[in-house]
């Protein structure tokens, strides 16, 4: 398998990548490396990492809290005042090590000290490593609203490497599928029957899906890098998905979803919503629906719950002057953007949902 070449940098999955790893951080000269993980990857990854790079300058380390309550200007300043106190100048190289936070904030606080300072992206979730660690886009939550704050640069390169996946549980796992099932859709009808006619696990043909999902990210991003037009429809599900994953956490009580959990859940009322605004195919929503049960558990929604999420999609950033616009599909590969999705509408896609 070898490596995917982006316009501005590689993404390696080959046998060779940490060659390739070692290479580029020679050529880039760095002052210092500042390998960034959070609690878990500090613990169950970093060792690994450390015994693959070979390196000439020092290496710092620095954790930061895991979860995306995390995700936030707080940890952001943190690190910041971490790169002044060990002096970081604007030769230093900024390791990456986790999944979505990690990736996203710590390529938001590479790109904003000192102007911007290299990066590496090395993702250790397949969420990360479908979606978060690929195209350049950095950033945090504002408060528990979803990626408000943030930049599009490019790490200098991605590293592949599933052996990252053995420490996951299961429910970090599957909080990936979602994605990748997403890229499914958009995309074409035989990735979509590659994804979706076999349980995605942690065996040999997950290497072929994650070269596909990125291949098809890749393709995407390089044809609107700033999101004017088709990059939005990496955002399928993700209108109401983000605002459930908000809603989550701030409801008292409540169990927080992961990102892909949330996702998932946004990925069939948005195919729901196409079916009785586009005619998208219902034995496809339908498959759509098999799918969810095997990978994921059924949160349950109530009215008020409903309205308050209905609430946050004034949030979301696809929208314009005020209206909300939502990412449709005429057919799986066949996409619309929507701005007059009603609110019965979408109440009738939650009932859909609620009655699985």
């Amino acid at each position: 398998m070898n490596s995917i070449v982006t316009n501005e940098y590689a993404i390696h999955l080959d046998v060779n990548k940490y060659k390739s790893l070692n290479q580029l951080i020679e050529s880039l000269s760095p002052s210092k490396i500042v390998v960034i993980t959070d609690s878990n990857t500090h613990r169950f990854c970093l060792n690994y990492l450390l015994s693959k790079l070979d390196v000439k300058c020092s290496i710092d380390l620095k954790s930061i809290q895991a979860g995306e309550r995390f995700k936030n200007i707080d940890t952001c300043k943190e690190l910041w005042h971490f790169f002044s106190e060990i002096t970081l100048d604007r030769k230093a190289l900024i390791i990456n090590l986790g999944g979505g936070v990690v990736t996203d904030l710590g390529g938001f606080v590479a790109s904003t000290y000192l102007r911007g300072l290299a990066y590496i992206n090395i993702p250790t979730t397949l969420l990360s490593m479908v979606d978060a660690s690929i195209g350049g886009k950095t950033g945090v939550d504002l408060d528990l609203l979803k990626n408000q704050i943030g930049l599009i640069v490019n790490p200098k390169a991605v590293i592949i490497d599933t052996h990252y996946l053995k420490t996951l549980p299961p429910e970090e796992f599957n909080s990936g599928v979602a994605e990748i099932l997403k890229h499914g859709l958009i995309h074409s009808e035989s990735y979509w029957n590659l994804v979706s006619n076999s349980k995605i696990a942690l065996n040999e043909s997950l290497n072929e899906i994650i070269y596909q999902s990125i291949l098809i990210k890749k393709e995407i991003v390089e044809k609107d890098p700033t999101e004017q037009n088709l990059r939005k429809t990496l955002n399928f599900g993700h209108t109401l998905g983000h605002a459930i994953e908000s809603y989550s956490h701030l409801k008292k009580g409540s169990q927080p979803l992961l990102h892909g959990e949330a996702v998932a859940i946004g990925l069939i009322l948005a195919c729901h919503i196409s079916n009785s605004l586009l005619g998208f195919p219902k034995n496809k929503l339908d498959r759509l629906v098999q799918l969810y049960s095997s990978y994921f558990t059924k949160f349950s929604f109530s009215k008020t719950d409903i309205n308050e999420i209905l609430n946050l999609l004034k949030f979301d950033k696809k929208n314009t002057n005020g209206q909300v616009n939502f990412v449709l599909l005429n057919d799986i590969g066949s996409y619309t953007i929507k701005g007059d999705v009603s609110k019965d509408l979408i109440f009738n896609a939650f009932n859909f949902y609620l009655e699985l």
